[in-house]
């Protein structure tokens, strides 16, 4: 089978039955016990990307916060486990932020991102007294030096700037001009007229800078060419402001492997490379040397996690191809629809076997995009057989929706052959929870019955 030994990561393994292992757990148990579709987390796995990230700062001798970018996968007991591996943690909205209060995350170690955050949001975030603020526009930049000063407040930010360097995968692009909704334009000079601002302003106190170049990047040059640029503006905030940046947030974007294309680093080597990156660049130009953030999400849960679904129906065209559908599809995984995304996946009730037919995995939603996987090797797919699809913990579950009222899945977290539900699958009352008949209608059905 294509890529099959290479899609056993973290505790995955084909058991004595054959059947595909995680965490100690028989999958087919796991399907049995809280049916399909069904999120299964490796927690091991997860705790050892964290700590995969907190030992190569360790090694490098600066100072650094990893903040886990909590968009990937926001659950009460992910903000569990990172706080218990000592790290940061990224909000985007209200959503996350009350998630991570509630899960008793440190506010003093949770920032808050976002482009249109409201101002509802920001006085949640001042409440909590959360760590800090990266501010991603001169808007936002003055509501929040308002809405401090309406609490007495002074809080940190970081300046989320736009330096020009974009990397995906291979590709690395350095423009003068970076087209983006997010952060402040550093080649324009909206960056230098931000920090300016900043630091005017009495309730904000400015810690140093963000940026971020990308998504699933595996190779380490755009961290370099990023951390150049930043440097080099730090030295003109310097020299025409004799303002020294604190911090440096480096951000995100660091690949996994989710087909035998993908060829991400290991943790250590991005790390190092962004570190000695900044040491070189701070040390030359006789700048005390920053804290380092950075915020991996997809790395730390991405192939942590795997998504068992059952065979359903299918449909074999001659000499064109072969449909199985499952019972999940582009509501429990929309990335295959929204940008293409490619997957591997076993039957995992029949880990074992070898493969004799290549089919194309579709969803059950009223949608022809609604496809999962093309050209997938299996063995002669049977309804009722177990389909398990690898590395599927970040953006899928977060990404889920109602569309069809198809109810979202459970979520189990796997580890040492004991399986705990994080999120209770969905009910059919859940899907109406929220509705609401509007007295008129029902007077109207009244009438004209």
């Amino acid at each position: 089978m294509r890529g099959k030994w290479m899609y056993f990561h973290g505790t995955s393994k084909i058991n004595d039955k054959g059947h595909l292992e995680i965490g100690g757990c028989d999958t087919t148990d796991l399907a049995r016990e809280y049916g399909t579709p069904l999120y299964v987390v490796d927690e091991a796995l997860v705790r050892q990307r964290a700590r995969e990230y907190v030992e190569a700062f360790r090694a490098s001798g600066l100072k650094f916060q990893v903040a886990y970018a909590s968009k990937a996968f926001s659950v009460l007991a992910m903000c569990v486990i990172a706080e218990q591996e000592g790290l940061s943690l990224d909000v985007v909205s209200d959503g996350e932020l009350y998630t991570a209060l509630q899960a008793g995350f440190p506010a003093g170690r949770i920032h808050f991102h976002g482009n249109n955050k409201t101002p509802e949001e920001i006085n949640m975030a001042l409440d909590a007294e959360i760590g800090c603020f990266v501010v991603d526009n001169f808007t936002e930049l003055r509501l929040l030096n308002a809405l401090a000063g309406d609490k007495g407040k002074k809080v940190n930010i970081l300046l989320r700037i736009t330096p020009g360097v974009e990397a995906h995968t291979h590709d690395y692009i350095s423009t003068g001009q970076e087209d983006s909704k997010f952060g402040f334009d550093l080649q324009g000079g909206a960056a230098f007229q931000a920090v300016e601002e900043a630091t005017g302003l009495k309730h904000l106190h400015l810690l140093g800078v963000h940026s971020h170049i990308g998504s699933q990047i595996f190779e380490v040059e755009g961290f370099r060419m990023a951390a150049d640029k930043v440097c080099g503006f730090a030295l003109d905030v310097r020299a025409k402001l004799n303002y020294t940046f604190q911090v440096i947030n480096l951000g995100g974007g660091f690949g996994i492997r989710y087909t035998n294309d993908d060829t991400p680093l290991q943790v250590a080597e991005y790390i190092k490379a962004i570190t000695d990156s900044v040491r070189t660049n701070f040390t030359k130009a006789d700048y005390p040397l920053p804290e380092i953030w950075v915020e991996p999400g997809r790395s730390i849960v991405g192939d942590a996690g795997t998504t068992l679904y059952t065979v359903g129906t299918s449909k074999d065209i001659p000499g064109v191809r072969k449909y199985v559908s499952v019972d999940g599809g582009m509501t429990d995984n929309p990335r295959p629809a929204l940008y293409q995304s490619q997957y591997e996946a076993v039957l995992a009730n029949r880990a074992g076997e070898p493969a004799a037919e290549t089919v194309s995995i579709a969803g059950k939603c009223c949608e022809s995009g609604d496809m999962l996987i093309w050209d997938l090797e299996l063995p002669q797919a049977k309804s009722g057989d177990l389909l398990a699809v690898f590395c599927t913990g970040a953006y899928n579950y977060a990404m889920a929706s109602n569309y069809n009222r198809i109810r979202r899945p459970a979520v189990v977290f796997v580890r040492d052959g004991a399986a705990d539900v994080a999120v209770k699958r969905e009910t059919l009352s859940d899907i109406i929870a929220g509705d609401v008949i509007p007295e008129r209608l029902r007077k109207s059905a009244l009438t004209n019955g």
